[in-house]
């Protein structure tokens, strides 16, 4: 990701998630004001209390020193509360809201995306870097309302007392500026790499824990916990780095801040022994410049809180600047005029990954109505075929036709609608089986449900369960067989209206007696839709109307199963290796 300019960044933000609460700020903004304001009063105060009661022993004006005391206390807590509890709710609105825009904008970028962002480094950023950017609004807000108005009000009471003293005190300031310029320019850089770090660190976590299995059969748990706690070692010392710049600022605050107190008592000590300051005076100069440096302090360290926000939101900013490249058409054909009903056609169809062809040229037709089977090797381009179909993938030439449209003329929405796909990974959601089946299929009756957990063979399945269509499948359906997650994938699909049936390997993971149920119910739901199976196992697409052998991204033959097997080639061999023992 590009190195994006402080202004743009904050720029985005303010536009896009702080503005809308403008009215919440401004008023937090004033509580800051009022807060800030009661530090310059309290110094202020200082100089009757010790003046007027202490040394000078009026009882008089004991109760209105006391009172007004008593009140700026009152009046800043109070300020303080309420502006927290703003600020608060104003920067949870902000993180939640940007981490529902970004969901929803990943979830319309293109596969290939994921391809190069693994998800526990997609994780990190619609969590981790929103958590982290959500902190700043608050910081420099209250720098910002309380930490300005606190360091005028408390200068302008120091100066009220002895400018020439104040001036001593502050002098050494404009000594920070070139040291804190370098340490946030190290804290920006720290906190960056930190965040990259975390990134990694969530893509690994995601990894070990989704193929625990994997670890326990080969017994790496201690090669796997040793290479995390290398990698925590790197994310902790980027953190520590970070750390150190931001207390390297506030050191250097309170450096010149100890200089300066020295060289007032140093030259304001001798004033008030020869009397020509009073002790009120010189408490209330003191109170002030010693209040001063904290929301100096503050506003430093705002620079550096900053540094390590700005990474995150440059991050997140990269998420957003991420556009896909498979879109619908700016004037997409109208949905009705799509028909159902419609052979599937591919035209010299070229596909490459990563420089690699997938597809070298594939033609095919598969009729409306009829099944049609793909069969090959690995690698041979079946499953880029459905991927070109759904517009997971564009090819990079030739046509692929819906009846008389060009999919890239139709809608992706539409397009995809025209699909139910069941593939032979079958993933599931951490939800309930119901959720798992009618997934964003609205209305779905409870009779249409049973029809489909009947064809599915799932409903002995269900009803052994203790909570029927309620139980929780786990993560990823780990609660489920691979042949029970299967068998929810195939009832997901004949639930959901669609035209086309994409079937690769839906039957690989079920036992004989399943797959001869399950088979029977995609033969039946299969003479009414068009239907491409992909299989391996050549049994289970006898009785397909046709058979399109693939080989290295082209089409080398096809036909009926007994044409292919008399015609003796490559499906006659493919058949012979599966058959040969029987």
């Amino acid at each position: 990701m590009t190195d994006t300019p402080a202004k743009p960044v904050a720029r985005w933000v303010w536009t896009q998630y702080l503005r809308p609460h403008w009215r919440l700020i401004l008023l937090a903004f004033l509580l800051m004001a009022i807060e800030g304001s009661m530090m310059g009063a309290l110094s202020y105060m200082m100089r009757p209390m010790f003046d007027s009661v202490f040394l000078a022993g009026e009882r008089g004006a004991i109760g209105w020193v006391a009172f007004a005391i008593g009140a700026i206390f009152v009046a800043r807590a109070s300020s303080a509360f309420c502006h927290r509890v703003i600020m608060e709710g104003v920067g949870l609105k902000v993180a939640t809201q940007m981490q529902k825009d970004m969901v929803g904008h990943l979830l319309y970028l293109d596969s290939a995306f994921f391809q190069s962002n693994p998800p526990g480094t997609l994780i990190e950023r619609v969590r981790g870097d929103t958590t982290v950017a959500n902190g700043i609004w608050a910081t420099m807000l209250g720098a910002a309302g309380r930490d300005v108005v606190a360091v005028v009000a408390l200068l302008g009471v120091a100066i009220s007392v002895d400018p020439i003293w104040t001036l001593i005190a502050v002098a050494g300031v404009p000594l920070l500026t070139g040291p804190v310029a370098g340490l946030l320019r190290y804290v920006r850089r720290a906190s960056f790499l930190a965040r990259e770090r975390a990134a990694r660190l969530s893509t690994r976590l995601d990894e070990m824990f989704h193929g625990v299995n994997t670890i326990k059969l080969n017994t790496a748990e201690s090669h796997e916990t040793g290479r995390f706690e290398r990698m925590i070692g790197d994310y902790r010392a980027s953190e520590r780095r970070a750390i150190k710049g931001r207390a390297g600022v506030s050191f250097a605050t309170d450096l010149v801040g100890a200089l300066g107190f020295a060289f007032v008592v140093f030259y304001g000590g001798g004033e008030i022994i020869d009397g020509e300051k009073t002790v009120g005076q010189f408490m209330s100069f003191f109170t002030a410049i010693g209040l001063v440096f904290d929301p100096l302090r503050r506003l430093a360290n705002v620079s550096g809180a900053w540094a390590t926000a700005r990474a995150s939101l440059e991050r997140i900013r990269g998420i957003f600047d991420a556009q896909p490249t498979i879109l619908s058409p700016a004037h997409p054909m109208p949905a009705l005029s799509v028909p159902e009903r419609a052979d599937i056609v591919l035209d010299d169809v070229h596909l490459s990954f990563g420089g690699e062809p997938a597809l070298a040229g594939a033609s095919l037709t598969a009729k409306a109505g009829e099944r049609t089977a793909l069969v090959g090797a690995s690698g041979a381009g079946k499953s880029s075929i459905f991927n070109i179909l759904t517009r997971i993938v564009d090819a990079s030439s030739g046509r692929v036709m819906v009846g008389e449209a060009d999919i890239r003329d139709i809608s992706l929405w539409d397009l995809r609608s025209l699909f139910s796909v069941v593939s032979q990974d079958a993933p599931m959601f951490d939800e309930s089986l119901r959720d798992n089946i009618v997934l964003a299929e609205p209305g779905i009756t409870d009779a249409q449900l049973g029809e489909v957990l009947d064809a599915a063979h799932l409903t002995e399945f269900v009803a052994r369960l203790p909570d029927g269509l309620n139980t929780q499948v786990g993560p990823r359906g780990s609660q489920l067989s691979g042949g029970q997650r299967q068998r929810v994938a195939i009832a997901r699909a004949l639930l959901r209206p669609a035209p086309i049936l994409l079937l690769d390997e839906a039957t690989s993971a079920l036992d004989a007696e399943s797959e001869k149920h399950v088979q029977a119910a995609l033969d039946a739901l299969a003479r009414q839709r068009t239907t491409l199976v992909i299989a391996h196992r050549l049994a289970t697409i006898r009785e397909a109307e046709k058979i399109v052998v693939m080989d290295q991204g082209r089409v080398i033959d096809e036909g009926t199963h007994e044409a292919l097997l008399g015609r003796g080639g490559a499906y006659a061999r493919l058949y012979e290796l599966q058959f040969a023992e029987s």
